[in-house]
């Protein structure tokens, strides 16, 4: 009986593996709303990297279109906030868990970054300064 179970388990297993997709959408992709509830941030790929650009405000900024000033390049202070990859370079590193970097444009400053989606369904953002990292619960937005 054994030996008649053990193809039909090869078969079973041979038709999962051709019927997934070989590359399944990232747990982290989507929209999601800052924990500070002020901007949505959209998750996708980006080339052969995921990162994550501001979508849509949720408060309305001081002024109409602002702009990347606290960026420390010169030439990128003019570039739009709408629009802006704040997550870039992100790439899976183990049981659900990302890795790349996290832009602050209120401050003008790259940290390294962990993503990683919890089980009730928010999203963990770290930003890390060398060991110490500060933590963030981001929402799906609906």
């Amino acid at each position: 009986m054994l030996k008649h179970l053990l193809p039909a388990s090869f078969a079973v297993a041979a038709v999962m593996a051709i019927s997934t997709p070989a590359a399944a959408k990232a747990p982290i992709e989507g929209r999601w709303v800052t924990e500070d509830k002020d901007a949505i941030i959209e998750i996708k790929p980006c080339g052969s990297t995921i990162c994550g650009r501001i979508i849509r405000f949720l408060v309305a900024p001081p002024t109409p279109n602002p702009k990347d000033t606290e960026n420390p390049n010169p030439k990128l202070r003019k570039r739009p906030i709408m629009g802006l990859a704040v997550l870039s370079g992100f790439k899976a590193e183990k049981a659900g868990k990302y890795r790349g970097k996290i832009y602050d444009p209120k401050v003008g400053k790259t940290y390294k970054s962990f993503l990683s989606v919890r089980k009730n369904g928010t999203l963990k953002v770290q930003g890390c300064i060398g060991p110490f990292c500060q933590s963030q619960t981001w929402r799906r937005a609906r």
